[in-house]
C-alpha cells in the first residue's frame, strides 16, 4: 500500500462492447483513495488491460494491447500491469505462461480482485474463477466514463442461448437478469449525476427477466424505468429476435422516454444458416419481426448485424442475405466475417470457408449497406430533428457535435452542428433543428 501522500497514477485501456465498459467503471469506481485516473499511459504506475475475447481478431487486438502495454515498463514508469476480461477468462493457464511482463490476471467475475491487488490485501497472480456471478453486488459504485448526460446501464449478465458460434456464454456465464428495483435504483443515481440517456445492454436484452423469481420480462422493465423522472431517452441495444416480450412493441410505439432505435443482432436470413448457427428463430420469424417494428413504431432506427462466411455458407445463401438487406435497408448495420473459436460447436463444423471468400462476402455487404445508408441520409435531408449535444468535435474545437434520437454512443454516425448560439450547445442540452446535409453515416443539422 503506498503510504506517500503523492498518488500513484492508473490508466485503464478498455476493448470490445459497452459491457466490458461498464466493467471498467465498476474497477474506477473501487479504487483505492492513493490512486488517481491518468489518460496518459506512459505517465501510469498501474496499466490495467480490459480485454475482449469474441472473435479471433479482438484476442489479436488484446495481446498486442497487453504487450504495447508491457513495453512502458523499461521506457516510463510503470510498476504494475493487470489484465482483466474475458481473454483472461479464457486463457488464464496460457497468458500466465505466455506472458511473465504482466503481474496478474483477473477474470470477468472477479473484478473486485482488481481493487484487493492494488490496496495490498492480495497478491495472488491469477484471480479468474466461475463466470457467473451468483451474488454478484448491482448495487456497486460506477465511474461513468460516457461523462454526465449519457450512460449504459447494464440490466443482465451472460447469455442463455446456446448459438453454435458464440463463446460469450462461456466467458460471461447464463443469463442472470438484474432486479427491477436495483435498475431503478441505479437509474435514479444516474440521472441524479446529470444523465438525460440510458443505453440499456444486456447479453440478450429481449430475454431480461426470465429467469427472475417471480418471472418478469423487458416491459415491465421498461414501464418503470420510463417513470424515473429526468431520463428523456432509453436505448434499447442487444435485443434478440426470439424472445419478445408481450406488450413490448406496443410500449417502444406509444412511450416517449424509449427512443425509436432498436439493436437486434440478426445475423443471418437463410433458413439453413440460421438452423445451422442454432438461432433458435426461423427465416419467416425474423422476416415477420422486422416488419411488425417498421410498421408500428414511427421514425425507427434499426440496427442489426450479420456474419459473413459461417461454415457451408454457400453463394445461394449469400445473396439471398443480400436481397434481405436490400429490402430491409437497415439505417445501421454492422458484420463480422466468421470467426473459428475453439469451445463452440461451429469450430468443428464441416465446410469452413477460406478467409479472402469470407472477406469478399464482407465486403461487398459493406459496399451495400454504405449505399443504403448514403439514400437514407440524403432522403432525411429537411426533416425535422431533436439532438442531444455532447461536446465539441474531436477534428476541430469550432465544431460541436450531438446525438439524434437515431444514433447510439460509439456504433453510429454523429450529427454536426451548425449555426445555434453558444448558449443552445451546452452538453448534456438537447436541441431542436433541421439536417440540412449528409454525408454517407453523418448528420449536419442547423436551426429551425
Amino acid at each position: 500500500m503506498n503510504t506517500t501522500d503523492t498518488p500513484k497514477r492508473i490508466h485503464f485501456v478498455t476493448l470490445g462492447c459497452s459491457k466490458n465498459e461498464v466493467d471498467t467503471e465498476t474497477m474506477l469506481a473501487g479504487l483505492p483513495g492513493h490512486y488517481t485516473l491518468t489518460d496518459d499511459a506512459s505517465d501510469a504506475e498501474v496499466i490495467v488491460v480490459n480485454t475482449c475475447a469474441f472473435l479471433e481478431s479482438a484476442k489479436e487486438q488484446s495481446i498486442d494491447k497487453i504487450i504495447e502495454m508491457a513495453e512502458m515498463r523499461d521506457a516510463g514508469r510503470m510498476e504494475k500491469l493487470v489484465v482483466t476480461g474475458c481473454l483472461a477468462q479464457r486463457y488464464p493457464e496460457e497468458l500466465a505462461r505466455e506472458l511473465p511482463e504482466v503481474d496478474h490476471f483477473v477474470g470477468t467475475n472477479d473484478l473486485t480482485k482488481v481493487t484487493a491487488l492494488l490496496d495490498g490485501s492480495t497478491t495472488a497472480r491469477v484471480h479468474v474463477g466461475n463466470p457467473d456471478r451468483i451474488g454478484y453486488n448491482w448495487e456497486g459504485d460506477r465511474s461513468n466514463l460516457r461523462g454526465t448526460h449519457s450512460a449504459f446501464l447494464k440490466v443482465a449478465e451472460g447469455c442463455s442461448n446456446t448459438c453454435a458460434f458464440c463463446i460469450i456464454p462461456t466467458l460471461r456465464g447464463p443469463q442472470r437478469s438484474r432486479g427491477v428495483d436495483s435498475c431503478v435504483a441505479e437509474a435514479q443515481r444516474l440521472v441524479r449525476s446529470g444523465v438525460r440517456e440510458l443505453n440499456l445492454i444486456a447479453q440478450d436484452l429481449t430475454a431480461w427477466g426470465y429467469d427472475l423469481t417471480p418471472r418478469s420480462n423487458l416491459t415491465t422493465l421498461l414501464e418503470a424505468l420510463a417513470q424515473v423522472d429526468g431520463v428523456h431517452w432509453i436505448r434499447l441495444l442487444y435485443a434478440y429476435p426470439r424472445n419478445f416480450p408481450k406488450g413490448l412493441v406496443d410500449l417502444m410505439a406509444r412511450e416517449p422516454r424509449i427512443a425509436p432505435y432498436l439493436d437486434m443482432p440478426l445475423q443471418h436470413i437463410s433458413e439453413s444458416v440460421l438452423k445451422r448457427m442454432k438461432r433458435g428463430t426461423s427465416a419467416d420469424q425474423v422476416r415477420r419481426r422486422v416488419a411488425e417494428l417498421r410498421e408500428r413504431v414511427p421514425g425507427l432506427a434499426f440496427r442489426t448485424t450479420f456474419i459473413v462466411g459461417f461454415p457451408g455458407e454457400t453463394d445461394a445463401e449469400f445473396d439471398e442475405l443480400l436481397d434481405f438487406v436490400k429490402f430491409g435497408r437497415f439505417e445501421r448495420l454492422g458484420a463480422f466475417t466468421y470467426s473459428r473459436e475453439e469451445g463452440t460447436p461451429a469450430y468443428d463444423m464441416p465446410d469452413q470457408l477460406p478467409d479472402d471468400v469470407k472477406q469478399a462476402r464482407y465486403d461487398a455487404l459493406m459496399s451495400l449497406q454504405r449505399g443504403i445508408s448514403r439514400e437514407l441520409n440524403r432522403e432525411a435531408i429537411g426533416r425535422e430533428v431533436e439532438v442531444l449535444v455532447e461536446g465539441l468535435s474531436e477534428d476541430s474545437d469550432l465544431v460541436w457535435v450531438g446525438r439524434t434520437a437515431q444514433q447510439a454512443p460509439e456504433v453510429d454516425g454523429i450529427t454536426y452542428l451548425s449555426g445555434f448560439e453558444p448558449e443552445q450547445v451546452r452538453p448534456g442540452r438537447f436541441v431542436r433543428g433541421r439536417i440540412e446535409q449528409v454525408t454517407d453515416y453523418d448528420l449536419v443539422v442547423g436551426p429551425l
